[in-house]
């Protein structure tokens, strides 16, 4: 059969990356605890993680700061409450690591080899409510928190989802009604929805192949990042979003930027005067019955990282996703409401999705800080860097929630792999059969983006 030209860009595109990652120690010689890092009182110089020389983003270090952030950031609390954990119902099977799939660039592969080959550190899979996987790996363990990069950006999006609902954020209204102190900025003239759906032009790079793109400096005023002796930029989130320059007219296209959501927490939190941990708490956390606290990182005043910063337990973030796969309902009560998870669901403008070029995710689109994948089972997810992600799929009710410390952090290197691993979990679950799944959705020709 011969090729399509769509896919051919994308074998080139994951042949590219898959090429770059062969240049690190797969994910048995990268174990954290088998190298010893963090390990001995003190550990080695060569084995210790330090967050002012940068070791917390870099690999194989990374393997053990993804599991450890509390103890290279200042961060704040999401209380989980007085109440009693909720019931996650246990249903195993030993037979979901020989699920077989084919990745996008037409290889063979089983549901457990990709563990390995996304540099997994913990996964959990939901199947009607009922845990039927749950793995950890690395650093990780069960009751302890990882970071969770940009899926903290989908949580920010279900807390503005709820208050669009409920009439306390108008999504229609000027960023500015919110946040006059944007005025000057590229927000200044951007409306909430644009801002919701990464719809603004912003003059910003959120490149992570480029070591001098826009997006490390935006780390470095938040405090993810050491400063340096050459950095003479802001020193808190919020200066840096006022920084941030106008490229072009918004409403015109999709384009990822992290700002928005750091926009997006700071209206938030004035729409309701509350700061984002404790209305996470309240509005979310306290009401799903979350085994532990939370936490979000924040910056050199407290301002907690919307765009990045929240960390959670698998098993917490998987009840989470449940809660959003039920439309809200989840521990016996109503936390959010089904038209707040209705309009995540509803997606964005796919045309203007489009313009992104992510080759890796055809026909998708982007809506309350929520990746929509518009598939035939009305598949939606969250996405961080180094392979964080929720991936919901309502027609096979099925979550699956992963934490991973891949070497590369743009997700278009863990795609290939990651979404035909989804759908055949799904399909297997479903009706119990192997599929080929990859060969009938080969995506068009586009460019490859730097997606998260």
């Amino acid at each position: 059969m011969r090729l399509t030209t769509g896919f051919c860009i994308l074998a080139f595109v994951w042949s590219t990356a898959a090429a770059a990652a062969a240049a690190f120690p797969d994910a048995a010689a990268s174990d954290p605890r088998a190298l010893g890092i963090m390990q001995g009182s003190p550990p080695p110089p060569d084995k210790a993680v330090r967050f002012t020389t940068g070791g917390a983003f870099r690999f194989p270090l990374t393997r053990w700061a993804f599991s450890h952030w509390r103890e290279l950031q200042p961060t704040v609390n999401v209380w989980r409450g007085t109440g009693p954990v909720s019931r996650l119902p246990r249903a195993e099977r030993a037979d979901l690591d020989a699920v077989t799939f084919t990745t996008l660039d037409g290889r063979a592969m089983t549901w457990g080899e990709s563990i390995a080959a996304n540099y997994t550190d913990g996964i959990i899979v939901l199947h009607q409510g009922r845990i039927v996987y749950e793995r950890y790996l690395g650093a990780l363990e069960p009751q302890m928190p990882h970071i969770a990069m940009s899926v903290t950006k989908s949580v920010v999006g279900a807390l503005a989802a709820q208050l669009a609902a409920d009439g306390k954020l108008t999504v229609d209204a000027p960023v500015t009604s919110y946040v006059p102190e944007l005025l000057d900025s590229a927000f200044g003239d951007a409306s909430v929805r644009q801002v919701l759906d990464m719809t603004t032009s912003l003059r910003y790079s959120e490149d992570y192949a480029d070591p001098k793109a826009d997006v490390w400096n935006y780390g470095r005023a938040c405090g993810a990042l050491p400063v340096g002796s050459d950095y003479h930029g802001p020193d808190q989130c919020y200066a840096y979003l006022a920084t941030v320059e106008k490229a072009g007219p918004h409403g015109a296209a999709f384009a990822y930027r992290t700002p928005n959501a750091e926009v997006a927490a700071w209206i938030v939190k004035r729409a309701t005067g509350k700061s984002l941990a404790t209305l996470l708490s309240e509005m979310i956390w306290q009401k799903i019955g979350a085994e532990q606290d939370a936490y979000f990182a924040v910056d050199a005043v407290g301002t907690e990282i919307g765009g990045g910063g929240f960390n959670a337990t698998l098993r917490d973030l998987a009840r989470f996703g449940e809660m959003i796969r039920l439309n809200g309902r989840f521990n016996g009560r109503q936390i959010l409401s089904p038209a707040a998870v209705a309009a995540i669901r509803s997606g964005g403008d796919r045309s203007q999705f489009a313009t992104a070029g992510y080759a890796t995710l055809p026909g998708w689109s982007y809506h309350d800080l929520w990746w929509i994948s518009h598939d035939e089972h009305g598949s939606f997810s969250a996405r961080g860097i180094h392979g964080q992600a929720i991936w919901i799929d309502p027609q096979a009710e099925l979550v699956i929630v992963r934490y991973a410390s891949f070497p590369l952090a743009a997700n278009a290197n863990l795609d290939p792999t990651s979404l035909p691993a989804y759908a055949a979990m799904a399909r297997y679950l479903t009706d119990g059969r192997h599929h080929p799944s990859s060969a009938q959705q080969q995506p068009s020709a586009a460019r490859s983006g730097s997606s998260p």
